[in-house]
């Protein structure tokens, strides 16, 4: 594990990896996202039922706020930018929550989207947070659904579990893949709610997650089932920032999601430093 970098060193990191600063996210990209969540298209939602009073331009006002993409509304082709300092801000804010639940030995889930990319840093927390004493829960391990493909075609895709509890989608011959679903996490939640022993149904289930640790879809169900949630977002995945300024996403973290995946292994260190705790424990 890499040693954890002071604010100085993370940020010059950043900026020369491109996972913030100047990135490589297309602009037209971004605005057409931003676009499609003001209109409420389902995909770039994320499983938050977010306000119905956003529009194309209060989004971008938003994600200058948030995320710090170029105010600029006649940039409409090129890169984009993301603060850095935004981005350590948040990812302080988000050591701060992940060491309280240390501290409370907290049931937390942990789900990524990008498992390509991001999956170390994931799998880097969760070991820490295991050591500790915090439960890692796993349901509907295996659930699968279908997809479609393109030109009328599908596929299944299926729930699994990444050493030591990382959930994320593979297919049917193996391979993980990029999603921006929140089927899987309502999977999830619905598996929980399913075990619970009461008959009551405004009761919690018996095992319910205090914490969610996630991105895309993932986070987004989460958040609007009410978990406190703390992810990480690109500066083209509007939603979470929406859902982070109404309330129901407790942080989101705004980086380039889609670089080499050892160049988010100083951002771990970073997070596991201020949440108090040891790689691995």
């Amino acid at each position: 594990m890499t040693d954890a970098p002071t604010r100085d060193e993370l940020r010059a990191h950043l900026v020369l990896t491109m996972i913030a600063g100047d990135v490589a996210t297309p602009r037209q990209n971004n605005l057409l996202h931003y676009r499609r969540m003001a209109d409420g298209h389902p995909y770039y939602q994320f499983g938050l039922e977010l306000k119905p009073s956003w529009t194309e331009r209060t989004v971008l006002e938003m994600m200058v706020e948030r995320c710090g993409v170029d105010p600029d509304p006649a940039h409409l082709y090129g890169d984009d930018t993301i603060d850095p300092d935004i981005t350590i801000d948040t990812l302080e804010a988000m050591g701060d929550r992940i060491g309280l639940a240390a501290r409370r030995r907290e049931n937390v889930v942990l789900a990524t989207g990008h498992p390509s990319t991001l999956s170390p840093l994931y799998q880097d927390v969760a070991r820490a947070l295991a050591a500790a004493g915090c439960r890692l829960l796993t349901p509907a391990a295996t659930w699968t659904y279908e997809i479609e493909t393109g030109y009328g075609g599908a596929d299944l895709r299926r729930i699994v579990y990444a050493e030591p509890g990382v959930a994320m989608l593979e297919d049917t011959r193996g391979r993980t893949h990029h999603t921006h679903d929140s089927k899987p996490m309502e999977a999830m939640l619905r598996a929980l709610t399913d075990s619970a022993s009461t008959d009551s149904p405004e009761a919690k289930p018996d095992i319910w997650p205090d914490l969610a640790i996630a991105d895309h879809g993932w986070a987004g169900a989460a958040g609007q089932a009410g978990i406190d949630t703390v992810g990480f977002a690109d500066c083209n995945d509007p939603a979470l920032f929406a859902g982070a300024a109404e309330g129901k996403i407790d942080v989101a973290v705004p980086l380039d999601d889609g670089v080499a995946p050892h160049h988010y292994a100083p951002l771990t260190a970073y997070i596991l430093a201020r949440a108090g705790l040891r790689p691995g424990g």
